[in-house]
């Protein structure tokens, strides 16, 4: 026999309190696999969670979506937007109101309207009427 299945001979015959040190390592990596497919199922099952927790999403998003474009349809109706802007005092524009293409470097812009002020909370009074702030200056009136 060579020396180099002696050698492979005894290292198979070695064993650890009564086994082998072969069927030590085997069981070690029977081990090793059984915990690789446990952490597997587990990041699949994690993984499936999350696709379903998805898939609902989608799901009540679409749901939204097409309620939001029901009510989008309930607010765009001819009628009731007719009779909205008839309790606001609107109407269609008058035929002679229409500004033609040569008119239009003639017209002159409506002057915007006044915006109020809001409204200065009156100062504490203080000890010393010197460290009360001066009221502060009014608004320029817009470029025209």
């Amino acid at each position: 026999m060579s020396p180099a299945v002696a050698t492979l001979n005894r290292l198979y015959a070695w064993k650890i309190r009564g086994v082998r040190w072969v069927e030590i390592i085997g069981v070690m990596l029977v081990a090793a696999m059984v915990f690789s497919v446990y952490l597997a199922k587990a990041a699949a099952a994690r993984e499936s969670a999350r696709i379903a927790d998805l898939e609902r999403q989608i799901t009540d998003n679409g749901q939204r979506v097409r309620l939001l474009r029901a009510e989008v349809a309930r607010l765009e109706q001819p009628g009731r937007l007719e009779s909205l802007s008839r309790g606001a005092g609107l109407g269609p524009v008058d035929v002679h109101r229409q500004a033609t293409e040569e008119n239009l470097p003639n017209l002159t812009a409506v002057p915007p309207l006044p915006v109020p002020a809001p409204p200065v909370p009156a100062p504490v009074a203080a000890a010393n009427p010197e460290t009360v702030a001066p009221a502060p200056a009014p608004a320029p009136e817009p470029v025209r």
